[in-house]
């Protein structure tokens, strides 16, 4: 028989007849009327996957993880405020429910039924999925599983602080407000759980306001895998700078009232902490789990025993707050009004075409005060003696620092943040100085651990900030991928545009570093970043056009807020010469201000038709070598640097091309997943231009002699374009 179903009759039956579990006398301090509330909740949240569970039996609803079990998290939201930040695990229906009670002209059982049944017409994700999360609730959605959430949580908590010393023009937290993440017991063990819980701690040791409270749902199991008996509590309890509190999530009045102590140790400390809640689950894991095939009988009726509602209609009437008979006809009336409105929520319109689907990724342009640039005066006093240089040929890692200082004076809301990109400034010198000119609050040197960076910068971004992350090597981001690909770019996805968390995250990659680092330091693959959807990816090739990009990059992010990634060929970043020593042939000057390099715009180097070299960054560098040498040869060519690698600027490609009798595609990533196989099928299926490429080897970079013996060359370049053209000479 379906658990679901003796559960209900479980319960009918055991409240009609007084059969309530035992438990602790209820704690004073919980008025009668917020009590009910509480229950009434937890009831709504019950009905729902009741209701959940049989619209999925009748093909109206889909895939959903319930919360039965989890009811007592209605007694933590009561503890927080409505505009408390919260990030939820994804049984916490009742919590949000709760939330919902306390922010006027909500109709929450309506709005999470168009959730179940993915109508467009649900206020959270417009049908894209059903997931927890209000705008106005102040509860933005997420699908995490894995505790993924955690590290944006700290990093929302920390803006915060940040936002009373530094005031972002779209800030959306009140000074005095907490942040909240919960999440189940066996998430906890996930590295990304505890990377926040260390950065958490390690933060709070050091005096910095980290006003966060993460709650620990322990229901003993994660799907089938039962967690040893007092491993959160022995993990977690003597943990530096992070306040440890237990509460049993059975009892909505002890649950509420240590939720409530631990709130405000964190809103009056400014400090973390972390409430051990437990629970029961129930139903099993999800959808249609049967937790009788790896629990015993025994086991899971011993939990369906301790059902939390029991628990809260025995509270009730021993306070005095409800009587069992009022208990019983709220549920049973929650029961039949969710039935009511399910039969109109099964009725209303889905999204049908791909368009409709896809239009949340790009967000639409926020309203933000216009800005003249700095001043002369400004830029004076904060450049000094870099004022005198700029008139004259730099490498691109100078002009990229001076693009980043132009670009904090003008925005205060940029925040960096980084291993060592503050005192040391950076790997390769890219942000020095940077902390001198604007302190260590908006130059954050991190620890070392890339999902906390990453975290900081997407809870950043929540409260108005346009963060500017810096991951030091390519090959660390798939330390942290996952806050990409899980959590930054499908928050607009998931929320249907009504949360973003914009970011330029600078990466230093790509290869031709000569003698140092091997495969870590020179990653010649971008496939883990061009497939993520709404993501764009720059890729500069001289200091120019780095500065004129970075600040398109910045512009996106604080306008269109748009997660860019930022790419920084390693081996241009010194790069002075051209094709010979002391040619300086590969300076740039410093580009003023106001010029800045648009999304989608790609760069023509020369005019000849014989041969259009579509290339990026180093690739552009060797192509230009190789042009000059074709010319001896008598093909006239014309270099295409793709500047913007996601979204492929395929029109500008194609026009830029235009009148061209080959096509040769010089792409620096790995043969197997780069640029060059996109690029192939748009010239074979929008020009006809016979095309060929030349791509790297699928294999990692060594180091010494040969770390380019696996990319392309100068000479592999005029090779391949021999081969195509042929030699004219």
């Amino acid at each position: 028989m379906d658990r679901a179903q003796i559960v209900h009759d479980n319960f009918l039956r055991r409240v009609a007849a007084g059969d309530l579990p035992a438990g602790n006398a209820p704690r004073d301090g919980l008025p009668p009327e917020t009590a009910v509330a509480i229950y009434r909740a937890q009831v709504l949240s019950r009905a729902l996957d009741i209701t959940s569970r049989a619209m999925q039996k009748a093909g109206q609803g889909f895939y959903t993880i319930g919360s039965s079990g989890h009811e007592g998290m209605a007694a933590v939201a009561r503890a927080l405020r409505p505009d408390d930040m919260a990030f939820l695990h994804y049984r916490d229906a009742a919590f949000q429910i709760a939330r919902a009670d306390q922010v006027p002209g909500q109709r929450i059982a309506w709005d999470m039924l168009l959730s179940f049944a993915c109508s467009s017409e649900d206020p959270t994700s417009g049908g894209r999925h059903k997931v927890l999360g209000s705008k106005v609730l102040n509860i933005p959605p997420q699908t995490s599983t894995i505790a993924s959430h955690l590290p944006k949580a700290v990093g929302a908590a920390y803006s915060i602080g940040a936002a009373k010393r530094h005031r972002p023009e779209h800030q959306a937290m009140a000074d005095d407000a907490i942040v909240m993440c919960s999440f189940g017991d066996a998430s906890a063990n996930h590295s990304t759980a505890q990377g926040a819980f260390n950065t958490a701690g390690w933060t709070s040791v050091q005096s910095t306001p980290l006003p966060l409270l993460f709650v620990c749902e322990d229901n003993g199991i994660g799907i089938s895998t039962k967690t040893p008996k007092g491993w959160i509590e022995a993990s977690m309890s003597a943990r530096p700078g992070i306040k440890y509190f237990k509460a049993d999530g059975l009892d909505i009045y002890a649950a509420h009232a240590v939720a409530q102590e631990a709130t405000e140790y964190v809103r009056s400390r400014r400090k973390p902490a972390f409430l051990h809640i437990g629970t029961v689950r129930l139903y099993g894991h999800a959808g249609a789990d049967v937790p009788t095939t790896y629990l015993s009988k025994a086991e899971v009726e011993g939990d369906e025993g301790n059902d939390p509602l029991l628990h809260s209609v025995r509270l009730l009437e021993a306070s005095g707050a409800l009587t069992r008979e009022k208990a019983l006809k709220i549920y049973n009336e929650t029961c039949a009004r969710v039935e009511r409105i399910r039969a109109e929520a099964v009725t209303r319109p889905h999204l049908k075409t791909g368009a409709d689907v896809v239009a949340s990724l790009i967000l639409p342009k926020r309203v933000c005060k216009p800005t003249n640039g700095p001043s002369d005066e400004a830029r004076a006093e904060v450049f000094g003696g870099d004022m005198r240089a700029m008139a004259d040929p730099q490498p691109m890692s100078r002009l990229i620092n001076w693009a980043l200082t132009d670009l904090m004076l003008e925005h205060g809301e940029i925040v960096m943040m980084g291993e060592d990109v503050g005192r040391k400034g950076g790997v390769y010198g890219v942000t020095q100085k940077l902390q001198q000119r604007f302190g260590s609050d908006r130059m954050i040197d991190t620890l070392l651990d890339e999902q906390s960076i990453l975290g900081l910068a997407i809870g950043m971004g929540h409260n108005g900030f346009v963060p500017m992350p810096e991951i030091q090597f390519l090959a660390y981001l798939h330390n942290a991928e996952d806050q990409l690909r899980g959590e930054a770019a499908t928050l607009p996805f998931f929320s249907n545009g009504q949360f973003s968390n914009p970011m330029v995250l600078r990466i230093a990659g790509l290869g031709y570093q000569k003698g140092f680092g091997g495969h870590f330091h020179n990653d010649n693959s971008l496939a883990v970043l061009r497939d993520i959807p709404g993501v764009v990816i720059a890729c500069p090739s001289d200091g120019a056009e780095a500065a004129m990009m970075m600040r398109e990059a910045v512009r996106l992010a604080r306008e269109e807020q748009r997660v860019v990634v930022f790419v920084e060929p390693i081996a241009l970043y010194p790069m002075r010469d051209l094709h010979e020593a002391k040619d300086g042939g590969w300076m740039r000057s410093y580009p003023a201000p106001d010029r800045s390099i648009a999304l989608g715009e790609v760069g023509v180097h020369g005019d000849g038709t014989d041969l259009a070299i579509v290339t990026y960054g180093n690739g552009r560098y060797l192509s230009t070598q190789a042009q000059s040498e074709l010319e001896a040869r008598g093909i006239k060519s014309r270099i295409i640097d793709l500047r913007w690698l996601a979204p492929l600027p395929t029109e500008a490609l194609i026009k830029a091309a235009k009148g061209c009798k080959h096509v040769l595609i010089v792409d620096e990533c790995r043969t197997t997943g780069s640029q060059s196989e996109g690029l192939m099928a748009l010239f074979a299926e929008a020009s006809g231009i016979p095309a060929a490429r030349i791509a790297a080897e699928d294999c990692f970079i060594a180091t010494g002699p040969a770390y380019a013996a696996t990319l392309p060359s100068k000479e592999s370049i005029l090779q391949a374009a021999l081969d195509l053209v042929g030699d004219k000479s």
